[in-house]
């Protein structure tokens, strides 16, 4: 017999939270598993100019094995990162002018992958050749085209003309993750974790408050997530950098083609000024956050960052803050984002909840799904 609050038998369900589990909305997005798989036929960023010098560059893309090197008028070489003799890494050869030579038994490649050298060899067998990938320059990036190297599809590279048009100022930088591709583009397609995870830097309250705008164009393969923010707080990354401080509007749009590139514009401006009808924008701060999202091995992932500003170009302190506060901001994601690898190896298909917030990562996921499903 119950006496007070106290029940006979088993336990009874706690009554508020059979109210809050009765009156949970319903899902706003059907699930779509993150993709583990590699989209082929595409461009990934796979180093930046500055990390080729003289020492050839080792890079796993896709699970693919490559090798850079610059040649002596400045051309970028991919080539397959193995010797065909035993196998060795031609990464830990030697770059001896135009050509590579791998530190097993001295085999010696041009800038087409061909051998044209071999010891005690008077004709080098034609199988001795390693493949020659193509490789695009833009800007400080240098991007790989993951298909068939006859056939690179020039017109799939992303416009980022603010990495090397005048009137703007590019840093760069590069963080491994220890996690797959796919938490970096969820990661990426729902800012709303900045408030939380990147407060004190780039997060404010109002990022996680405000309401997205979620677009997808099927034609272009674009993925599209808005947030505007107005009369709000200015974070230390914009106060600290632009001279602007709250209240301010602050307008983010992402414009992300999977697999591998994301671009968010951002728009910092005293609150409740506008562009004007022409367009021009003079009273604003205008900041392209761009990101290589490039596969590395099922669960590792290269992460490239650029930052282009139109504004401070040429202050050296601006670089220097600017460039410690975006790695800080990066590690934030690496270290979460490693930590969030461990517990996703753990199961095959790991439950998810998702919320209005993750409109764009799902759309993003489902892109992905379609670009998989089309490999050759």
């Amino acid at each position: 017999m119950a006496q007070g609050n106290q029940v006979d038998g088993p336990t009874a369900p706690d009554p508020v939270c059979s109210i809050v589990s009765a009156e949970r909305p319903r899902q706003e997005n059907q699930i779509v598993q993150m993709p583990t798989e590699f989209a082929t036929d595409q461009w990934y960023v796979v180093a930046s100019l500055d990390e080729l010098g003289p020492e050839p560059l080792a890079r796993t893309v896709c699970g693919r094995h490559v090798v850079l090197f610059r040649q002596t008028d400045g051309t970028v070489v991919a080539l397959e990162d193995r010797c065909p003799h035993r196998g060795y890494p031609l990464s830990r050869g030697t770059v001896v002018g135009d050509q590579i030579q791998c530190g097993y038994h001295g085999l010696t490649f041009d800038g087409c992958g061909t051998c044209v050298w071999a010891p005690n060899q008077g004709t080098v067998p034609s199988k001795a050749n390693v493949t020659r990938h193509v490789v695009h320059l833009t800007g400080p990036w240098v991007w790989l085209w993951v298909g068939d190297p006859a056939q690179p599809e020039v017109d799939k590279l992303p416009l980022v003309p603010w990495m090397s048009e005048p009137g703007w100022k590019v840093l760069t930088g590069m963080e491994p993750l220890a996690a797959r591709y796919g938490t970096l583009v969820d990661n990426l397609l729902d800012l709303s974790h900045e408030s939380y995870l990147h407060a004190g830097y780039i997060g404010t309250p109002e990022v996680a408050t405000t309401p997205i705008e979620t677009s997808v164009d099927e034609d272009t393969e674009v993925v599209s997530v808005r947030r505007r923010m107005k009369a709000v707080e200015c974070p230390p990354f914009y106060s600290a950098t632009t001279g602007l401080q709250t209240p301010i509007d602050r307008w983010q749009d992402i414009e992300y083609h999977p697999v591998g590139c994301y671009i968010l514009h951002v728009r910092v401006a005293p609150a409740g000024i506008e562009p004007r009808p022409d367009g021009s924008d003079p009273r604003a701060a205008h900041l392209k956050v761009l990101y290589g999202i490039t596969p590395s091995t099922r669960g590792t992932t290269l992460d490239f960052w650029a930052l282009c500003r139109d504004f401070a170009r040429d202050d050296e302190a601006v670089d220097d803050g600017m460039a410690t506060m975006q790695t800080t901001v990066v590690l934030q994601d690496v270290d979460a984002l490693d930590l969030l690898e461990t517990r996703l190896a753990e199961m095959d298909e790991p439950p998810e909840v998702s919320l209005k917030i993750d409109a764009g990562g799902l759309a993003a996921r489902r892109m992905i799904h379609a670009q998989i499903a089309r490999n050759p």
